[in-house]
């Protein structure tokens, strides 16, 4: 699997799905749509969030810009406009669509070995049973058998 695996190739993404890939909580993206009117994602019938690709996009770089370049709420705001990032139609800067792409090519390779992990620890947990089970190759003498007579 290559380090840069792109996202999964959907519409839309839940709001667990995106708070993985951006690294947050999802209750800090849901803070951030209060905070940021650019980020809005679309909302079911039954009020559940589905964000397109540019939405996963643009809480990647709110994230840059608050934990990476250590922007206040205020001042991410501010440097988005002067940007002018703060438009729904905005093109936002490359990196942040290649830190996208980079965290979700990680998470890739998490999974993967995480799997490994289960896989080694499943080899591990049967060498350990078949150390702890007797063998079960026993070794029989041939004693005889006494045969019985028939009475008459």
């Amino acid at each position: 699997m290559s380090p840069s695996r792109p996202l999964p190739d959907k519409l839309f993404f839940r709001i667990g799905e995106v708070a993985h890939i951006v690294g947050v909580k999802p209750h800090v993206l849901r803070y951030w749509e209060s905070e940021f009117n650019v980020l809005k994602p679309m909302k079911t019938r039954g009020a559940h969030r589905q964000y397109r690709r540019r939405d996963v996009e643009l809480a990647m770089r709110i994230k840059q810009l608050l934990h990476d370049e250590g922007y206040t709420i205020a001042g991410a705001k501010k440097r988005m406009r002067v940007l002018g990032e703060h438009k729904s139609g905005a093109e936002l800067p490359e990196q942040a669509n290649r830190e996208v792409q980079l965290r979700a090519g990680l998470l890739g390779v998490r999974e993967e070995l995480v799997g490994l992990l289960e896989r080694l620890d499943r080899i591990e947990d049967d060498a350990r049973v078949a150390e702890e089970q007797p063998s079960e190759v026993t070794i029989h003498r041939a004693v005889p058998v006494p045969q019985r007579t028939r009475r008459e």
